[in-house]
């Protein structure tokens, strides 16, 4: 039986929702009290989830708490996470780590020398989706990965949030910090650690509309680019062409295709846990269809139309998988899966992007991170209800 360990959430956000709902999916973690810099949002919060509210002064130093669960604004990760392990917590994120390298690298450096965990979203590569592909690739069906596509794209969040300037606000907006993560984090855990970027960028739209809410139809400034086409260098020589843009109206490119040199394999959306992965040997060949609604974390359990354009109506979704696992790595003292290397590396690479882009010149990683490790079905067992 693993202990259940007694999370703080600290932000009250849409988000926290998913989490709330983990706990139906994950024997391990249990939130007892919330806290917001919006004291009525945090009050809400715990009258609808039946827990107890904080102090956000409070929350750090409560004896009750061994994690700090952070669902603030990518703004806000660095000071609340920092605040945690110095008050001697476990910190978990949601993505990306924080929105400055500089403040990522000391975050690592703070949970090292307290002895505590650091962890980050995104947790998707423990889906099924994702980690059928790990498993395909490292069998060695469609040989050594020289080449591949990876695409985000589509029109933005204004359509369907109330509040969407922050998504377009300079230093923390753009598709690179939003959606980046997600797509980032995937192609690490199957090909390994990033090299060198080369990128360019552009802003499509000088002005967004409100497409929802009490501010319907207001104007807003893009202070930030809103496209950006990135070629990425791994470690094992694979060259990755990654687009990443809040200026589609649509497309039918797949999310993430790899090229090896017996064949080609179809990644299914890293934004999701679940989705059946397909792989192609020959040219003009049968695509082969493996599918993962049978495995743990790919199991459908979405099957409401979602509000979000980025987001699929029937899906699996299992965010808080990765708290969990961090929290099982706690007790059994072994290594977690959403690590901090692996969180700062994400971040090092968002950066060098974003540099590259405004640059306009190859930027050079200053952090490698080891290969990510399969999270096998007996493993995701462990944690389950």
């Amino acid at each position: 039986m693993n202990k259940v360990f007694k999370v703080g959430l600290v932000g009250c956000g849409h988000i926290s929702e998913t989490y709330f709902r983990a706990e139906k999916y994950f024997n391990n973690i249990k939130i007892i009290k919330c806290a917001d810099l919006n004291t009525e949002t945090a009050k809400i919060c715990a009258k609808e989830n039946n827990i107890e509210f904080s102090d956000l002064e409070k929350i750090f130093n409560d004896k009750d708490i061994e994690i700090i669960l952070n669902l603030t604004i990518p703004k806000a990760h660095f000071e609340v996470s920092e605040r945690a392990l110095n008050a001697g917590k476990h910190s978990y994120s949601e993505k990306p780590l924080c929105i400055d390298f500089n403040d990522g690298k000391k975050l690592l450096d703070v949970s090292k020398k307290n002895n505590l965990y650091l962890g980050s979203a995104p947790d998707t590569v423990l889906g099924a989706g994702i980690q059928k592909s790990k498993e395909l690739i490292e069998s060695g069906l469609i040989g050594k990965i020289n080449l591949g596509n990876a695409i985000f794209a589509y029109p933005g969040v204004q359509s369907y949030h109330p509040s969407p300037e922050p998504w377009f606000a300079e230093k923390e907006g753009g598709p690179v910090i939003d959606m980046g993560p997600y797509y980032i984090t995937a192609l690490v855990t199957l090909l390994g650690p990033v090299k060198s970027v080369t990128s360019r960028s552009k802003k499509v739209f000088d002005e967004r509309e409100i497409g929802i809410g009490p501010r319907k139809g207001k104007k807003f400034k893009v202070e930030c680019d809103t496209t950006y086409v990135s070629t990425l260098e791994f470690w094992n020589n694979s060259l990755i062409q990654m687009t990443l843009s809040f200026d589609v109206k649509d497309h039918k490119r797949n999310h993430i295709e790899l090229y090896g040199d017996k064949g080609s394999i179809i990644v299914p959306d890293p934004n999701m846990f679940g989705g059946s992965v397909f792989t192609c040997l020959e040219l003009g060949g049968e695509w082969i269809e493996h599918e993962t609604h049978n495995l743990e974390l790919g199991k459908i359990n979405i099957k409401s139309q979602s509000s979000r354009a980025n987001e699929s109506p029937t899906n699996a979704n299992y965010r808080g998988a990765g708290l969990s696992e961090m929290a099982y790595a706690i007790e059994n003292k072994i290594e977690h899966m959403c690590n901090g290397e692996l969180s700062l590396h994400v971040l090092d690479i968002i950066q060098s992007i974003m540099r590259s882009a405004k640059l306009k010149k190859t930027e050079t990683l200053s952090t490698k991170c080891k290969i990510p490790l399969k999270f096998t079905q007996d493993r995701i067992k462990k944690i389950l209800k």
